[in-house]
């Protein structure tokens, strides 16, 4: 089955949450179209956790678009609407910047998002892409996180380095940056804690790695990327918000999608944060985390 079927079969639970009403509503056009029809699209963007804000953004946007092409029936307005959340999601910077050898991916994420997993379906992509790839198991001090990342990496046939459990994350990044230049990978991906003593700890944790590579691989192209699982909604939101403050943030991988009836929450990030995401997650194989595509996510939603 190819990523676009998995795409479709995994935001089934989105779409049906919005198709379901939208088909209706839209067959139902004919004429001009009135207030009661964009009121309650807004309400059912809404449900589907688009936020109030961008669905009120969207809702104006197809009403500007309506009134300027003159649409006058469901096709049209369905149509517009595609093109719309499209052009919302579009942003420069969806594919990652890993131009030198080596470059550094920095994951970051609470404990339960997929973090861990996630790091290893990367990992699987970008050596799928002729990549050599080396894990740094920078999660210290969650019990069984390096056991966890080291099963991945013999999995899928990459190298790990790691040291024993509560070791100094840092050093351990240390000695995964000397380990990159020494065996030419081409991308360093680093595991991080997803919670330490309190959040002042964690992004002090964080900001020290970041000084470590900084110092090791000063020249490097490097990617703070921040995990998030759909299933929490807008909490999803309010994570990005607290870790962008000190993180750095490049991109997001969004996890989960095939568990929730909330994929409009993909909307909602881009409107609050800005931040583009980068990986989507549809599955439980280490095939099913993709570069996202706007396309072909719009599509899926609405096929």
């Amino acid at each position: 089955m190819g990523f676009f079927e998995k795409l479709k079969q995994g935001l089934a639970k989105t779409k049906n949450a919005i198709l379901h009403r939208t088909d209706s509503l839209f067959r139902a056009l004919s004429g001009e179209i009135d207030e009661d029809f964009y009121e309650e699209l807004e309400e059912i963007l809404i449900l589907a956790d688009f936020g109030a804000e961008t669905a009120m953004e969207i809702i104006d946007l197809l009403r500007d678009k309506v009134e300027e092409d003159r649409i006058m029936d469901g096709d049209g307005a369905k149509a517009a609407l595609r093109q719309i959340l499209v052009s919302l999601l579009q942003k420069e910077g969806l594919e990652l910047k890993l131009s030198t050898k080596p470059s550094s991916i920095l994951v970051i994420g609470v404990n339960g998002v997929g973090k861990t997993t996630s790091i290893a379906k990367i990992a699987n992509f970008l050596k799928g892409e002729g990549n050599k790839i080396i894990l740094a198991a920078g999660d210290t001090f969650r019990a069984a996180a390096r056991e966890q990342l080291g099963i991945w990496a013999d999995r899928i046939g990459v190298e790990m380095v790691s040291q024993g459990d509560g070791a100094d994350p840092a050093a351990v990044v240390f000695d995964a940056a000397a380990a990159a230049k020494k065996r030419g990978a081409d991308v360093l991906i680093v595991d991080t804690a997803g919670r330490l003593h309190n959040k002042k700890n964690l992004m002090d944790e964080l900001a020290k790695i970041n000084r470590v590579l900084d110092r090791e691989l000063p020249e490097a192209d490097r990617e703070v990327l921040l995990v998030l699982d759909a299933t929490t909604g807008q909490n999803a939101v309010s994570q990005a918000k607290e870790f962008s403050k000190s993180a750095g943030i490049t991109g997001l991988v969004l996890t989960k999608l095939d568990g929730t009836a909330k994929g409009g929450i993909i909307f909602s990030l881009k409107k609050e944060l800005g931040i583009p995401v980068k990986f989507i997650g549809v599955g439980e194989g280490v095939d099913d985390l993709r570069p996202f595509e706007p396309a072909a996510f719009v599509d899926a939603l609405f096929d």
